[in-house]
């Protein structure tokens, strides 16, 4: 079959997806005009901001790709404080982000799981509730996760970084802190309380084949999640799975793979949310662009006051630590408008698919 012929039907199979993650040239080309041609047609050309709240890189966990995984004692470790937290969110308000993502190490300790709660009840007081709160918190009990929902977060990230589950156990310890089939039942939990519920995963991993990464399209698929968050792997020198870097494809490589990734999940799911991540422009001046135009409608401009940014390192080198929020508010906004898109101010910017959904449950 011709790969037109895979781009012109409506429900892809495994074999078709392997085949476009493997388009070269003018056939990658094709799959990228596709994928912008059917967000457009979609979803229109808006693209939906989440002012990023790094509030804490204290984490339990060790996984083994993570700079600020528990075990790497270079780290400073930092917690901002209720306040900053709120302010970085009332900054987001004035900025017409309408909306904030929490982000933080993982943490499962009740003064944690307070301190969120307290939180997101104060930025839902900014402006009469005004702003959509995305949280991503990672492994949570079904208790907490219903008191934040509770609380007002209505979408919630929890990246399962692969789901192949041997996959999954040479990026993480296989020990009583990191099991996959609890992170799975994670993301059940979230979608069945009524999160608009994301997940995603790196792309261009050691011992990552184009055959895993199908399964991961279908995965997304067969949640039926309402967004999904994809960059590519960059490797950090403090971490265990740092001695494979020469086992993974060059950044270019690793950058295409991710468009195609994009875009193939956007003719597979055409009316979910999905995030430009920051790795992207890490690895390529234009990469959040190229993922824009690929099939992503979201980015994350970091609200982290720069003092602690140096510090929540995932990957080494991220893009934009040092710029401040009014420096990157005008920038994002000429960017988006040089690509023939436009970003869509003092709105949730919620999952069209999800929203649709919902209308239809009994």
């Amino acid at each position: 079959m011709s790969l037109q012929a895979i781009l012109d039907k409506e429900f892809l199979e495994k074999e078709d997806i392997v085949r476009l993650l493997a388009a070269e040239g003018d056939e990658k080309k094709a799959l990228l005009n596709k994928a912008l041609e059917v967000k457009l047609s979609r979803l229109d050309n808006y693209v939906h901001l989440r002012g990023l709240i790094e509030l804490s890189n204290v984490c339990r966990k060790s996984c083994l790709y993570c700079g600020v995984r528990r075990d790497n004692d270079k780290v400073e470790r930092y917690t901002i404080s209720e306040d900053q937290a709120v302010e970085c969110a009332r900054l987001a308000q004035q900025l017409g982000y309408g909306s904030v993502a929490i982000q933080s190490g993982e943490r499962n300790d009740p003064e944690f799981v307070a301190m969120i709660t307290r939180i997101v009840h104060r930025i839902k007081e900014i402006d009469n509730g005004s702003l959509g709160i995305t949280l991503s918190l990672g492994e949570q009990s079904e208790a907490t996760y219903r008191q934040w929902f509770e609380a007002g977060a209505h979408r919630y990230l929890l990246r399962i970084e692969s789901s192949n589950e041997d996959l999954y156990y040479r990026i993480h310890p296989r020990d009583e802190r990191h099991d996959f089939h609890r992170r799975l039942d994670c993301i059940d939990t979230l979608l069945a309380l009524g999160y608009q519920t994301g997940t995603g995963v790196m792309v261009g991993l050691p011992f990552q084949t184009l055959d895993i990464l199908a399964d991961d399209l279908l995965f997304f698929r067969q949640k039926d999640v309402a967004m999904v968050g994809m960059g590519p792997y960059i490797p950090h020198p403090d971490t265990p799975l740092y001695p494979f870097a020469d086992q993974i494809p060059p950044a270019k490589e690793r950058m295409d793979l991710t468009l195609k990734m994009i875009a193939t999940l956007r003719l597979m799911m055409p009316e979910i949310n999905m995030v430009a991540a920051t790795a992207n422009q890490t690895i390529d001046p234009l990469g959040r662009e190229k993922a824009i135009t690929a099939g992503a409608n979201v980015i994350m401009p970091n609200l982290t006051p720069n003092e602690y940014r140096e510090e929540y390192l995932i990957y080494p080198d991220k893009a934009c630590v040092g710029d401040k929020p009014e420096e990157c508010f005008s920038c994002l906004d000429i960017r988006m408008k040089a690509i023939g898109h436009e970003i869509l101010y003092n709105e949730w910017g919620d999952s069209r698919a999800f929203l649709k959904k919902k209308r239809t449950e009994p």
